[in-house]
C-alpha cells in the first residue's frame, strides 16, 4: 500500500477510536469509495498500539492514582477510592472480553455487512442523542458503583456489532445512568485500555499467518500518527461535549448512516 493510504487510514483510526462515531463505519469508506484493499492485520495491530499508548498517556495521572491505590489497598487490606475505581473498571470490562473471545468468529461472519454498519450507525446515533437529553448528569467518575459499572460493561458488549461504536455505546449507557458528560467520556476511555490491550494480544496470535501489505516503516509511522491523533482527539472530545453536548456527533452519525444507505445499499 502507498504512503497516502498509510496516513489516511492511521488518521481515521486515531480519530474514530475514541469519538462516538464508529471506526468500522469509517474504515469501509476508503475501500468502497477509492477501491483500496483491506488494510490487513498488521496495520490493525500497529494503529491499536498507537491508540493504546495515547489513552494511557492521557490518563497517566489517573492510572498512577489507581496503581498507588491498589498498592496501598494490598498493604492495608482496605478498599480505597482509587482501588475501588480500578476494580469497577476491570469488572465492567469482563462482559465484552468474554463475549468477544467466545464469539469473535461468529460476529465477524454475520455482522460485517454494510447494512449492519449503516443500521447500527443510525440507531445508536439516535440513542446517544436520547441519553444526552434525558440523562441527569449528576454523577462523577469517582461516584460510580457496582450497578453502574455492570450496566455500562454490559452495554459495551454491543460494541462488538460493527457500526455501534464502543465509545458511543458506553457513553450512551453512562449518560442514561446519570454520569456527567465529561465523566461518561472518562469512564468510557479508561475502560478502553484493557480492551485495546486484549485486542492487540488476540490479533497478534494470527499475525504470523496474515498477508503483509505494509512495510515495517509504514507500520511504525501509522502507529505514531494514530497515537498522536488519538491523544489530541481525546482532549478535544471531552472539551467539546462539556460545552456543547453530544448533538454534533449525533448529527454526524445520522449523516454518515444515511450516506452509507444511499451509496452502498
Amino acid at each position: 500500500m502507498s504512503w497516502l493510504q498509510t496516513f489516511v487510514l492511521a488518521i481515521i483510526q486515531g480519530l474514530t477510536e475514541f469519538l462516538p462515531v464508529s471506526s468500522s463505519a469509517h474504515l469501509i469508506l476508503p475501500s468502497q469509495l477509492l477501491g483500496w484493499e483491506d488494510q490487513g492485520l498488521a496495520f490493525d495491530v500497529a494503529v491499536h498500539i498507537g491508540t493504546l499508548f495515547a489513552v494511557i498517556w492521557y490518563y497517566r495521572h489517573k492510572l498512577m492514582d489507581m496503581t498507588r491505590g491498589a498498592l496501598s489497598g494490598a498493604r492495608t487490606r482496605t478498599i480505597n477510592p482509587d482501588l475501588r475505581l480500578a476494580l469497577l473498571i476491570a469488572w465492567a470490562t469482563l462482559p465484552a472480553v468474554v463475549v468477544g473471545f467466545l464469539g469473535k468468529d461468529l460476529i465477524a461472519e454475520h455482522t460485517r455487512s454494510v447494512a449492519v454498519i449503516a443500521s447500527s450507525t443510525l440507531v445508536f446515533g439516535v440513542l446517544l442523542w436520547v441519553s444526552d437529553v434525558i440523562g441527569r448528569r449528576e454523577m462523577t467518575l469517582m461516584g460510580i458503583g457496582l450497578g453502574v459499572a455492570t450496566l455500562v460493561g454490559l452495554a459495551q458488549m454491543l460494541a462488538l456489532i460493527p457500526g455501534t461504536s464502543r465509545s458511543g455505546v458506553t457513553i450512551t449507557a453512562a449518560l442514561l445512568l446519570g454520569l456527567r458528560r465529561d465523566d461518561a467520556a472518562n469512564l468510557s476511555f479508561l475502560m478502553s485500555i484493557p480492551l485495546i490491550l486484549g485486542a492487540i494480544v488476540l490479533m497478534s496470535f494470527d499475525l504470523a499467518q496474515a498477508e503483509q501489505i505494509f512495510t515495517l516503516a509504514q507500520l511504525l509511522v501509522a502507529s505514531v500518527v494514530a497515537g498522536v491523533v488519538a491523544y489530541l482527539t481525546i482532549g478535544f472530545f471531552i472539551a467539546l461535549v462539556t460545552r456543547l453536548g453530544m448533538l454534533p456527533f449525533v448529527i454526524y452519525r445520522l449523516a454518515l448512516g444515511l450516506l452509507l444507505v444511499a451509496f452502498f445499499l
